[in-house]
Formats: structure tokens, C-alpha cells, sequence
């Protein structure tokens, strides 16, 4: 499956079937949380988030590729991705796009 941040695929003529989406709400891990707060003091990049972020962001993109392959797609074009608050310590990732099947 060809996931893709661009709108055409050079080369490749195909049909819209569709909006697709995937998230993921990701929440802290209490003992993580104070660890990190403590490098906050000092500075520096808080790699454990980094690291939680970057894993729910594979699941929603996992989530979204889901979606368009049900629907018989042969690619995602125009792959967004944004992040919200739900609640205090609890974060979302949506990704989306538009599902594609080649002709």
C-alpha cells in the first residue's frame, strides 16, 4: 500500500474512493511522567514522549492503511496527520487521507 503526503502519484491515474482515517489517544504513563518531568528541569529532549508519540502515530497510520485496504484501495494520497488534547495527560493522533484505486 503506497501511503503518500502528496496529492498525484506521478506516473499513476486512479479513482477516488474515499475519505480514510485512523487515531490513536495515547495517555502517560505515571511513573514515565515523573521521570520526564525531572528532565524538564534541565532541559532537553524528553525522548520517552518522543518515543510514545512516534509509536501512536504508527498505530494510527496502521489504523487509516486498515481502513483503505477494506475499502480496495491501492494507496493513500494526501496523508495528514494532527494532535490533539482529549484530557489532562492523554493526547490523540489522527491520521487522514484520501483512499485511491489505481485504473
Amino acid at each position: 500500500m503506497m501511503v503518500t503526503t502528496t496529492e498525484r502519484i506521478p506516473g499513476k491515474e486512479y479513482e477516488i474512493l474515499g475519505l480514510v482515517k485512523g487515531n490513536m489517544i495515547q495517555s502517560k504513563n505515571i511513573g514515565k511522567d515523573i521521570g520526564q518531568g525531572l528532565k524538564s528541569i534541565v532541559g532537553g529532549e524528553l525522548k520517552w514522549y518522543t518515543q510514545m508519540m512516534s509509536e501512536a502515530r504508527d498505530k494510527a497510520t496502521q489504523r487509516m492503511v486498515e481502513e483503505a485496504q477494506a475499502m480496495g484501495a491501492d494507496a493513500v494520497v494526501s496523508v495528514r496527520y494532527t494532535t490533539s488534547s482529549v484530557m489532562q495527560g492523554a493526547a490523540e493522533i489522527l491520521a487522514f487521507g484520501t483512499a485511491v484505486k489505481f485504473v
